[in-house]
């Protein structure tokens, strides 16, 4: 397996090595796409210059460079396998409601002999990525390790684009990229390091991904009195504070859950991933070392628990919320991740406006905010 990686700004860091080109080579893309027209002429060289490899990639609210973070850019990794295969596949979703079914036909599309891995890939917005990743279980294998993110847009909430079957920039794209092979290896894990605050409170009434009160109190309500000052500046606020929730008092684990929307009509909060009615919520806050740690936590039982070869590639895909939180210190999380794995491991990845990753306690993927995922992958 080899690995060269690539950027773009106002022109290419270096020339392309076009003798990985290859079936069995996936060139990864990240960046201001859709929005640019010297970034999509840039995926546009890209494709010309790798027209058999497999391409995946979206729009980001920063893109993840080795230990170095960009903006308005196009990073590009481009990960030559010797002996695994890949393969793609591409829908289109037209309403949230679609996300269920998509995540099911991916998987059934990949499906198959040999299957060690899927990386997904979807649009940020019209997504629910709960129902999306609960499609993709219900197809796969429980050993297929399933991991990816949403698509960002900075921290405007606008649209979100994804390289569709033709390796253009589209909006309302949903992709998965399939990894086959005895001698394919994979692993993967998620941190947070945000602190809970205030009282933990029912959620009395909700439908999938919107919530509409906690206690039988409007949700809008009680979030704008938590959210003091920051109220007048949602749904971008909200990022800086995120919902921890769980289904029971009796689940012990929890997910995180980020704003997209919020409706002052109903007094309503549409979040990435659903919420569950009957169950859990605690508003949480940042806690700057807390998030680092993670980071340096997850790579470190990563590079304990793996024999990582030397020249594997890492895709970190990270919250937009944790950019906007750690602004100046942001590197440092990139910088965490490659002081902990081997020398060699080249970085690529993007922010985001969800995480996708196995849940530690069933090992099913599902949708997580305000995480940094990690995802290795090398052969033997």
């Amino acid at each position: 397996m080899e690995v060269r990686q690539y950027r773009f700004e106002e022109s290419w860091n270096e020339p392309f090595d076009t003798a990985l080109d290859s079936p069995q080579t996936l060139v990864l893309m990240f960046g201001e796409m859709g929005r640019s027209e010297k970034i999509d002429r840039a995926i546009e060289e890209v494709c010309e210059a790798f027209p058999r490899s497999v391409k995946a990639g979206c729009s980001s609210a920063g893109e993840i460079y080795d230990g170095e973070l960009f903006e308005h850019s196009l990073v590009v990794s481009v990960a030559c396998f010797e002996k695994s295969r890949l393969k793609k596949a591409v829908r289109t979703i037209a309403s949230p409601d679609d996300s269920e079914q998509i995540g099911r036909e991916l998987a059934e599309s990949l499906s198959g002999e040999g299957l060690k891995a899927v990386l997904l890939i979807s649009e940020g917005l019209v997504i629910n990525g709960t129902e999306l990743t609960r499609g993709v279980n219900e197809a796969l294998p429980s050993d297929v390790v399933v991991t990816g993110g949403l698509a960002g847009d900075d921290s405007r909430f606008e649209i979100t684009y994804v390289l569709d079957d033709e390796n253009r920039p589209r909006s309302g794209v949903v992709s998965a990229v399939g990894f086959y092979g005895g001698d394919f290896r994979v692993a993967s894990g998620y941190r947070g390091g945000w602190d809970r605050f205030g009282v933990e409170r029912k959620i009395t009434a909700a439908k999938k991904n919107v919530l509409y009160t906690l206690n039988d109190e409007p949700a809008l309500e009680v979030y704008k009195r938590y959210l003091g000052r920051y109220a007048s500046e949602l749904p971008a606020s909200a990022l800086l504070f995120p919902l921890a929730v769980r289904e029971s008092k009796e689940t012990r684990e929890t997910k995180v859950r980020t704003v997209l929307a919020v409706d002052e009509e109903t007094q309503s909060i549409t979040f990435a991933g659903d919420i569950p009615e009957g169950g859990y919520a605690t508003f949480m806050k940042s806690n700057f070392d807390r998030l680092i740690d993670g980071v340096y936590d997850i790579a470190e039982t990563i590079a304990r628990n793996e024999r990582i070869a030397p020249e594997a590639l890492c895709v970190a895909i990270s919250c937009v919320g944790r950019k906007l939180l750690l602004r100046q210190r942001t590197e440092e999380e990139l910088e965490a991740i490659l002081e902990v794995l081997p020398p060699g491991v080249r970085q690529i990845g993007f922010y985001s406006y969800g995480e996708i990753s196995p849940m530690r306690t069933t090992g099913a993927c599902d949708l997580h905010n305000q995480t940094m995922t990690l995802s290795l992958y090398w052969e033997v």
